[in-house]
């Protein structure tokens, strides 16, 4: 073989190694973009930017600083920005499954259940993935995080140790083998992703959920807004709402009398809007199946 055929075929090898990698390259750009993607309509219907922006001050997306009023004092939501500094930047997704799944951060100390760990620690790895890949998108702000109002002991974090044993239970959520997709689907929803039930559920005397009236509404819940009973009981809940009508609520806000949600569901919303048909209607047919639950009116003025 002459020179020139040996010059002439490491050339051709060169440009297929050169154009294997900008293919490899182009395929992993496309399945980047298709992950940040997933993970914005997760940050959607968990309605993240809702709880980690403080509008009220014109506070910049995700930079934290929402005040949460609790029976407990105030919380504030901590800045989820890719910032460095005061952010999450430096966070490895290892990191972020850890808050997530067990409800401890990065420096290994208890979130506050005010932070609905007990709920997210239901998703799959998989959506935490695009969950946190979406977030590192987003535009860095340099802004610390408030420090909470809260008194002792209820400030005290090592007491949270003693609060997980009975209160928390460790995801992900497993799929119920005796139902449907649809069903499934919407369950894993409404109990993981949206956490419906972090608002939807009263708490005890210690701030943990009370399971047994799950989803039949906190007269005491968010900045001591009362929310609603949301099952389906006759009476006191939703139990006259069919799935179509659970299914507008979730993508305009309008009830089946013609009223609107409130201002904090009005916020979530806005998220669920952002949902296809197939998983509010997932949503929908999840809560329609819940047990109805019974609870007080209150006496009329």
């Amino acid at each position: 073989m002459t020179g020139r055929a040996m010059d002439g075929e490491g050339a051709a090898r060169r440009v297929l190694v050169a154009a294997a990698l900008f293919v490899a390259s182009a395929a992993g750009a496309a399945a980047d973009e298709a992950q940040v993607q997933r993970g914005a309509y997760l940050f959607a219907a968990a309605d993240c930017v809702g709880c980690h922006t403080d509008v009220k001050s014109k506070g910049a997306p995700l930079a934290g600083g929402r005040p949460l009023a609790t029976p407990f004092g105030t919380f504030y939501s901590p800045n989820i920005t890719p910032d460095k500094a005061t952010g999450i930047g430096n966070w490895s997704l290892a990191d972020f499954r850890r808050a997530l799944r067990e409800g401890i951060s990065p420096d290994g100390y208890y979130y506050f259940p005010v932070f609905p760990f007990t709920s997210f620690t239901k998703m799959t790895d998989e959506d935490i993935a695009d969950l946190f890949a979406f977030l590192q998108t987003q535009k860095p702000v340099a802004q610390p995080s408030k420090p909470h109002d809260v008194n002792p002991p209820f400030s005290w974090r090592f007491t949270l140790a003693g609060w997980r044993m009975p209160f928390f239970k460790q995801g992900p959520l497993e799929p119920d083998a005796g139902r449907d997709a649809a069903w499934n689907r919407g369950r894993y929803l409404a109990e993981a992703v949206a956490h419906c039930g972090e608002c939807h559920t009263p708490r005890n005397v210690l701030g943990a959920l009370e399971q047994s009236r799950a989803y039949s509404g906190d007269p005491k819940g968010p900045d001591g807004q009362s929310t609603p009973n949301i099952t389906p009981d006759f009476r006191t809940g939703i139990g006259n709402w069919t799935v179509a009508d659970i299914t507008k609520v979730l993508k305009t806000g309008e009830t089946p009398d013609f009223d609107e949600v409130g201002h904090g569901m009005a916020e979530v919303v806005k998220g669920t809007a952002q949902l296809t048909d197939d998983d509010r209607t997932a949503i929908a047919t999840y809560l329609k199946s819940l047990p109805p639950v019974s609870t007080p009116k209150k006496p009329a003025a």
